[in-house]
């Protein structure tokens, strides 16, 4: 009997995903589940849930309630996490005080303000975990579903902790890309790497035929691009297709949110398409409607078929030597040979029941690389003030933001840095007692005189030859 710890298992509906594909397993339906939250507001709903399922299919499972995360990762084989800090109320901070600034987000849990603060908060929670595993179940894997998952898995790559992060990006989008084409996802031959959220297809094939002209074609017919207009146009200028909807791929570039005119020409889909705050929004509704015990009263008992998430795949492999191919999030460690190293990168990875094995895709497309860059100069700098409590590093990485920098100001990035570390401070233990530094407004008179210091000399030469110009 293998045991699954799953932190953060009040996550209700994507437990529930997770712990029924691992029982229609075959090989895996004796598994102990531990279900793990700071409290038992939710948890007992998911054991109650998952006790009837086992009782129904007469399996050998078992599960039980927890809120001591050591206890539950005792002994584990595996530790399952999917937690969110701060919960829905620091999702809130996360959207509304960028969105007061001007930093509008659709999503606004990989990248952007809301993604540098998410991770700000989960860091630390993701770290503990990986000292306690390291102590009391030295030998289990992690996998990671917290996002933002390059960064959490940044953090994790500092550990002796063998994880891996998943995200269904790839399997979506081979859906979307299967009904552009006509051609069943099943069939279609795909290499995939990058980063998480932007990952590129560098190859899409069909018995041998390339399948790339064809997608080409359907995105320059309106009815096709009018359905992912911001990854589109990615497409169209930079070559290759990208795991992310245009409601995320929005906020990780510069080109698409910083505008009304930008908004009104690209992000006009309602809900994850574009719509502002589509994601808190939605959350915001799923948690006011779900306040009670009723969310698993309803769903059917019976073993449904395995979804596309990867956890149980990932885990019958390890246990039974099966073989399975997925794209994960790693740290690169050369897999990508043109993404620094230390970073976390996503590619193909195999998995058997000697452990998890990267493949070496080497260089990615030169403006692929740059574009995943601009990300991962984020990710680096959201890691680093995460781990050091420096909170100067916070104003580094939302000035390094793309959508944030094309935004605002310096000045305004570090007042709006400073409005939601405060509102966040709860969370946020890395930094107490510690503040970003202000910067002071400089009133400059219209009628200043220059102070008599050296110029500089290429200035200098500018200015002569506008006085001789004239």
């Amino acid at each position: 009997m293998a045991k699954v710890a799953i932190i953060g298992a009040g996550s209700i509906v994507f437990c529930k995903t997770l712990i029924l594909d691992i029982l229609a397993t075959e090989g895996l339906q004796d598994t102990e589940f531990a279900l793990m939250a700071p409290s038992t507001r939710r948890t007992p709903q998911v054991e109650a849930f998952v006790n009837k399922v086992i009782e129904a299919n007469d399996l050998p499972a078992r599960a039980w309630v927890t809120t001591d995360r050591r206890e539950a990762v005792k002994n584990a084989d595996y530790v399952i996490a999917t937690f969110q800090v701060g919960g829905i109320t620091g999702f809130e901070h996360d959207y509304k005080i960028p969105l007061k600034y001007g930093v509008d987000q659709c999503i606004g849990d990989t990248l952007g303000p809301g993604g540098v603060f998410r991770a700000l908060r989960s860091i630390p929670v993701i770290m503990g975990l990986a000292r306690d595993m390291e102590e009391l179940c030295p030998n289990a894997t992690l996998l990671n579903y917290v996002n933002p998952m390059a960064m959490i898995c940044w953090a994790l790559g500092k550990t002796n902790v063998p994880f891996v992060g998943l995200c269904h990006g790839v399997q979506t989008t081979m859906d979307l890309i299967s009904g552009y084409v006509g051609v069943p996802k099943d069939e279609i031959d795909f290499l995939c790497a990058g980063i998480n959220h932007m990952g590129w297809f560098l190859k899409l094939a069909h018995n041998g035929q390339d399948l790339y002209p064809l997608l080409r074609e359907k995105f320059e017919q309106p009815a096709y691009y009018v359905n992912e207009k911001v990854r589109g146009e990615v497409f169209r200028h930079f070559g290759y297709f990208m795991t992310e909807s245009t409601g995320h791929l929005a906020e990780y570039v510069p080109w698409f949110r910083k505008n009304q005119k930008a908004l009104d020409l690209y992000c006009d889909e309602p809900g994850f398409g574009g719509e502002s705050g589509a994601y808190y929004n939605w959350c915001r509704y799923v948690a006011d409607k779900y306040t009670g015990t009723e969310i698993l009263e309803d769903e059917p008992i019976t073993l449904p078929t395995r979804s596309i998430e990867y956890g149980s795949y990932i885990i019958e492999a390890l246990e039974t030597g099966r073989t399975f191919k997925f794209n994960g999030n790693v740290i690169n460690g050369g897999m990508i040979t043109n993404l620094p190293a230390d970073s976390c990168a996503e590619g193909p990875i195999y998995v058997d029941r000697t452990g998890l094995h990267r493949t070496i895709v080497g260089d990615l497309p030169p403006q692929c690389a740059a574009l995943n860059l601009t990300n991962i100069n984020v990710q680096r700098l959201t890691v680093e003030a995460a781990l050091t409590g420096d909170p100067e590093h916070i104003v580094h990485a939302c000035a390094m933001d793309p959508l944030t920098s094309a935004v605002l100001t310096l000045k305004e990035i570090r007042e709006m840095a400073t409005d939601m570390l405060e509102a966040e401070k709860q969370w946020l233990p890395q930094f107490a007692g510690k503040a970003i530094r202000p910067t002071p407004t400089i009133e400059v008179p219209t009628d200043v005189q220059r102070a008599d210091v050296p110029v500089d000399p290429a200035l200098a030469i500018i200015a002569r030859f506008g006085e001789l110009a004239q």
